[in-house]
């Protein structure tokens, strides 16, 4: 399908609530996804599975990969791994699929997006207000990089032992790097 050179924001979710394949926006773009690896499914299944078991009596809501996530100082529209948001959710309109209000937001990296996740896009994920946690996962080796909001800067901390914990404090929960990558053979190994 060929895709018109710019498109506003409305025609954006106009045409990606009907279409069967999911697309970033960015600044009247549309960037088609492509499909995850093994062990990019195995990470964020782990991930939503440990987390979601530590705030099921919270009121915290987990989401992994279809929730989109808009970043208004930035005019881009995007689908995190995982998202956790906690309190009442905020969306951008009634359809209740545009998510505006994370807490953490999880990405996995792969080869064809560790760039962009760990520069333009983590860049645009620290505007957002609510943000108080990004973490990024290596899937191809033991690597965990853990960005955290301190009052106005971001501090970071790299984890890279499968005896080490993920800490996330605004959320009152960590995980186990073994759980992380739980079944999951890095080429490190």
């Amino acid at each position: 399908m060929a895709l018109p050179k710019y498109i506003s924001p409305e025609e954006y979710l106009r045409m990606e609530r009907g279409s069967q394949e999911k697309h970033e926006y960015f600044r009247g773009e549309i960037f088609a996804m492509t499909g995850a690896s093994r062990e990019h499914n195995l990470i964020a299944q782990n991930v939503s599975r440990h987390l979601g078991n530590q705030l099921d009596d919270y009121p915290c809501e987990i989401y992994q990969s279809d929730m989109r996530v808009k970043i208004p100082t930035s005019d881009l529209y995007t689908y995190p791994d995982v998202v956790v948001v906690c309190g009442t959710p905020e969306f951008e309109d009634t359809k209740l699929d545009t998510l505006l209000n994370p807490v953490v937001i999880i990405e996995i990296l792969s080869s064809s997006t560790e760039k962009y996740d760990r520069g333009r896009k983590a860049l645009y994920y620290r505007r957002i207000a609510s943000l108080q946690e990004y973490i990024l996962v290596a899937q191809d080796s033991v690597q965990v990089e853990h960005y955290r909001r301190q009052e106005n800067q971001w501090g970071i901390t790299d984890i890279m032992s499968l005896d080490a914990q993920l800490i996330l404090s605004s959320i009152g929960c960590s995980i186990n790097l073994s759980d992380i990558y739980k079944k999951v053979k890095s080429k490190s190994e």
